[in-house]
């Protein structure tokens, strides 16, 4: 399989008032694990804090935790913020507690695969590494 000649770059957010991370620090210790260069944000922070930092920072890849049930307001904001900042190019993914349905309604704007609960963590590092090989070969 064709590698990239520099570690997959992916940022980790916890985004509103949702303080539960155990998920978000397991996922990004997994991405670390697997080569990735990871950014973790911390609790608490706003899609506008998300999307600067993913564009200071030159990230391939979000990956949202949310498990507040606000996905269906943070994920559209996300996407709008990174298309006035032209970053059509970055992946946005992640996982909480999302119904199916919401999944595929936030898909049909953009956003990537997203995972629930106790999805094996190699799925989600293949999908990472999958999707930038695919859209960020540079």
């Amino acid at each position: 399989m064709k590698e990239l000649n520099r570690p997959v770059r992916v940022l980790v957010a916890k985004v509103g008032l949702d303080g539960h991370d155990r998920g978000a620090k397991i996922i990004a210790t997994s991405l670390r694990d697997a080569g990735m260069e990871v950014i973790y944000t911390g609790l608490r922070q706003t899609p506008e804090m998300v999307v600067n930092t993913a564009l200071q920072e030159d990230v391939d890849a979000i990956g949202v935790s949310i498990l507040s049930g606000a996905h269906m307001t943070v994920f559209p904001k996300i996407i709008n913020l990174m298309k006035e900042k032209g970053m059509d190019d970055v992946l946005v993914t992640g996982g909480g507690i999302i119904p199916d349905e919401d999944m595929q309604a936030l898909r049909k704007i953009g956003v990537g695969e997203l995972f629930p609960p106790g999805t094996n963590t190699v799925t989600i590092v293949n999908y990472i590494k999958d999707w930038v090989l695919k859209h960020r070969d540079f």
